[in-house]
């Protein structure tokens, strides 16, 4: 058969495969650069950008855990005015969408963000990290809210004119709610799932593993929570998602694509495999070859059938 068409259309981002980058384990492109062809990526989603650079926090900050890695960062970056200025030139020099994950601790440090990154040269949309503790509500995550989530998306829709990707928190007790809020409040697509929350300790100290004591559970462990709320998602809203969890294989990534995902992002494994992106793009086209499908969205959704 012809070679199969592997493009997908994400919000009105046009990606010329399903496969793209989890933030937060791509740096900005330019560390990967040496491993994989940039230009093959159907997209690219950047480290968390906040209004003013973060030193993150304190060591140890990543523990490896059974079947994955617990992660306490701390959105550690150079803030969006250095992004914008170094990080993206780099970038503009790629075929690939550039996806900006964004993070505040206000609504309006939201809203500022996605006004200072609208209409910028070479940024295809904003992915917005709604896990990140509102400091006006005590700590409480925006995510964990299904108002308060709203709120973010509500503020970022007004202040730009790019595709919005909600990226949504397991750590609730539906995320099919969480999803309809941010839906109804004008998301154009969703990401999900973020990490789950989780801890591990030390027993020769006596302590948490983490600084931070909890951390973001993410890698192999927890890529059936995250097909199940695919899943879930689909089925009640229509919707365009991105889906990841877990996914190391190109049989991984199509789980997520029958279950109702457009893309599917590749996180953790790009730790234990710089050219995971690669093997799991060249792994869904020789899949669609072998079954005879001409066409990836043939897939999307197929295990609902």
């Amino acid at each position: 058969m012809a070679k199969p068409n592997l493009a997908v259309n994400v919000a009105g981002i046009r990606m010329k495969n399903p496969v793209t980058t989890a933030s937060g384990t791509f740096g900005f492109g330019s560390e990967y650069a040496p491993f994989v062809d940039l230009n093959r990526l159907g997209a690219i989603v950047v480290k968390g950008i906040t209004l003013l650079p973060r030193q993150g926090n304190p060591p140890p900050r990543i523990v490896e855990t059974p079947a994955g890695i617990l992660n306490a960062i701390g959105l550690q970056n150079p803030g969006v005015d250095h992004f914008i200025e170094v990080a993206l030139p780099y970038l503009r020099q790629f075929d690939l969408p550039v996806i900006v994950n964004i993070a505040g601790d206000t609504v309006e440090d939201y809203a500022a963000l996605a006004a200072r990154l609208d209409g910028v040269p070479g940024v295809a949309g904003l992915e917005v990290n709604i896990s990140c503790p509102n400091v006006k509500k005590g700590g409480l995550a925006f995510g964990a809210d299904p108002d308060s989530a709203a709120a973010v998306v509500r503020a970022v829709k007004g202040a730009t004119r790019l595709p919005v990707v909600v990226k949504l928190s397991p750590n609730v007790t539906s995320i099919v709610r969480l999803a309809e809020a941010v839906v109804e409040a004008g998301a154009d697509a969703l990401s999900m799932i973020n990490t789950l929350l989780g801890m591990a300790i030390d027993i020769r100290r006596r302590c948490p593993a983490l600084a931070n004591v909890m951390g973001g559970l993410s890698g192999p462990a927890i890529r059936p929570v995250a097909v199940r709320a695919v899943w879930q998602v689909y089925q009640a809203l229509k919707v365009p998602i991105v889906g990841m969890g877990g996914i190391v294989t190109a049989e991984d990534a199509l789980e997520f694509i029958m279950a109702g995902a457009t893309a599917v992002a590749v996180g953790t494994a790009n730790f234990i495999n710089p050219r995971a992106t690669m093997d799991i793009i060249d792994g869904i086209e020789r899949f669609l070859v072998e079954e005879g499908v001409p066409d990836i969205q043939e897939l999307i959704g197929a295990a609902h059938m």
